[in-house]
């Protein structure tokens, strides 16, 4: 089934994407919209930090508002949300074995191809595929010589948020050290 294409709005410049969240909650680092699909979360998205909150709509989303709230306070928080890994099979192997990189650590790209016995380019393209981070936290997963990509972006503010998301758990200063190593 297709999804229709969200209504775009504008709000004090800032493009807003239409009612087909189930909520958008401010962080530090941006407002995440969150999709459900009947009892499963379906998809986090980074919006602007500037973009409007909506408070959730059903159940799930306000479940997954308070586990996000848990992870912002304490990022040793493992989230336990119902979800899916929808994708090939590859993806879904790559996504799993994110999934499994506890809070504070990292792999790079070529660690986790090693494992998957893959590329890392591959590697690297599922992680920007991911539909739901922070659950599935491919924000841990770093280039060996610094901090890699994010959301199929090499700058901006992904970068940003992905640096965001390492200092909070304390990964970053592995991250560098890691970097240095290889330089």
């Amino acid at each position: 089934m297709r999804r229709p294409a969200p209504e775009a709005r504008r709000d004090a410049g800032v493009p807003l994407i239409g009612h087909d969240y189930h909520a958008r909650m401010a962080t530090p680092f941006a407002v995440l919209g969150i999709r459900t699909s009947g009892n499963r979360l379906s998809e986090i998205v980074y919006l602007p930090k500037a973009a409007a909150t909506l408070a959730p709509q059903n159940r799930l989303a306000e479940q997954t508002c308070r586990q996000i709230e848990r992870y912002l306070d304490d990022p040793q928080f493992r989230f336990d949300l119902p979800f899916e890994y929808v994708g090939t099979p590859f993806r879904q192997r790559v996504w799993q074995a994110i999934h499994a990189i506890p809070s504070g650590r990292t792999l790079t790209y070529g660690e986790l191809a090693r494992k998957l016995k893959s590329a890392p380019r591959a590697v690297g393209g599922a992680c920007g595929d991911n539909r739901i981070p922070l659950v599935i936290p491919c924000h841990r997963v770093v280039a060996s010589g610094g901090i890699g990509g994010f959301m199929h972006a090499s700058g901006g503010d992904p970068i940003a948020i992905k640096q965001w998301l390492l200092r909070h758990e304390r990964a970053q200063e592995r991250t560098q050290k890691r970097a240095r190593e290889h330089a």
